[in-house]
């Protein structure tokens, strides 16, 4: 007696991995091109928006910045708050509204748990719903997946909060008493911010993050330097070519309007600053003694900015008003590098030190020694299979709303033309 018949996996011409604003992006231009496809998410339309932001989360970047393709925010909410910033629930919103707006061929719930080069070449797809082929493929799902925790935090005692940033929300969810924030990117500083203003004591551990003005000489700062060109420069031609995509976003912050965030501030106003966080012994936590050093370097990443900006003004003749020149409001009086939790009252610590990028899945020659994606513009050494949504994939803005559309354009035109090949 015959056994049962095994359906064979279904073919896709493009699979898409991913179904973020990068996936999205790829989607809507591989419609517009008439190519079928296939968009797997393995959660649902702006999950990470959605589920992994604190309450009052919003964009650092103006609204105006958020062009996805053929989706504009300018184009579709007329103009209104386009130098605003929008709030975390508004941000799903938008996606939700792009989604809507072109039905890209998405299956949200899919986790895809496999992807390999076939033996007749093509691809190989695993997925949670079944098995699949597909002739080219596209990996959107950017390039921070793990949340980053130290090992020496498993010594901490049990009854400290700990969490990492992604699990914050507000600060009703910690327990009483003050809290330690590690590490000063984006969401460190904001975070740590967003404890200050309600009232809680906050110890911040400072990383090497720089920092950037909000408004200048009379315009906000990401105006000038979209009209100067910075935003358009390509990696193959930034000074810092390939190591740029190492480092650390400015912290600044788009809340009340769009501001700065001046960690010297802070101090001034009662919250402790230390060095970089170097690990911990039960509820002591030791720091390096390098916390004047980082903020230095910070304001030298802001006035160099403000000094882009001057250069650019005076080279184009444009009337603007002067500002007086930048002066530290608060200096450290040393370095402390030890803290005891318990007697600063601390109860919760918050891990804001990023991410780390998990490609298991994936079985292809297309990474470095570090575990990151080789790729030129997102065209990977394998024939066929492409990246997008990285940090600095092209621009500045490849990862962000701003200009992953630009980078889906390149990559359905070199898809189209392998399909057209084949």
């Amino acid at each position: 007696m015959n056994g049962p018949m095994i359906n064979p996996p279904q073919h896709l011409p493009v699979a898409v991995i991913g179904g973020g604003q990068a996936g999205l992006a790829i989607s809507w231009h591989l419609k517009q091109r008439g190519i079928e496809h296939r968009v797997f998410e393995r959660n649902g339309v702006a999950h990470e928006w959605r589920h992994a932001r604190w309450d009052s989360f919003c964009l650092v970047t103006p609204n105006w910045q958020c062009r996805l393709p053929g989706f504009s925010y300018e184009q579709e909410f007329g103009g209104k708050d386009a130098k605003g910033f929008m709030l975390k629930d508004e941000i799903v919103r938008y996606l939700e509204a792009y989604v809507a707006s072109f039905s890209p061929p998405l299956e949200t719930g899919v986790t895809v748990q496999r992807l390999r080069g076939a033996d007749n070449g093509g691809f190989e797809i695993r997925t949670s719903s079944g098995d699949w082929t597909a002739s080219q493929v596209v990996v959107a799902i950017g390039g921070y997946h793990l949340p980053t925790i130290p090992r020496s935090a498993e010594r901490l005692p049990a009854d400290i909060l700990q969490l990492h940033s992604s699990n914050y929300r507000n600060p009703l969810q910690l327990p009483d008493g003050a809290v330690l924030v590690v590490g000063t990117g984006q969401s460190g500083c904001q975070i740590a911010e967003d404890l200050h203003r309600e009232g809680r004591a906050v110890h911040l551990a400072v990383g090497t993050a720089p920092r950037s003005p909000r408004v200048y000489r009379g315009r906000e700062v990401t105006e000038w330097l979209t009209d100067s060109g910075y935003y358009g420069i390509s990696i193959d031609r930034h000074p810092q070519k390939e190591t740029v995509r190492e480092k650390t976003n400015h912290y600044l912050s788009g809340r009340d309007g769009g501001k700065e965030i001046d960690l010297r501030r802070f101090a001034l106003e009662g919250m402790k600053l230390y060095g970089r966080f170097k690990d911990l012994s039960g509820a002591t936590v030791r720091f390096e003694a390098d916390l004047r050093r980082n903020l230095d370097r910070a304001d030298d990443s802001y006035t160099s900015i403000r000094a882009a900006v001057d250069a650019y003004i005076a080279a184009n003749g444009i009337d603007a008003p002067l500002e007086a020149a930048f002066t530290p409001c608060w200096q450290p009086d040393a370095e402390i590098e030890n803290l005891d939790l318990r007697a600063a009252g601390i109860r919760s610590v918050i891990w804001s030190i990023g991410f780390a990028a998990d490609y298991r899945w994936l079985e292809a020659p297309v990474f470095d020694g570090r575990g990151q994606p080789v790729h030129q513009r997102g065209l990977s050494p394998v024939e066929g299979l492409y990246f997008l949504g990285l940090p600095w994939q092209n621009t500045w803005g490849s990862g962000r709303f701003a200009d992953v559309g630009f980078d889906a354009e390149f990559l359905a035109a070199k898809i189209a033309a392998a399909k057209a090949l084949a």
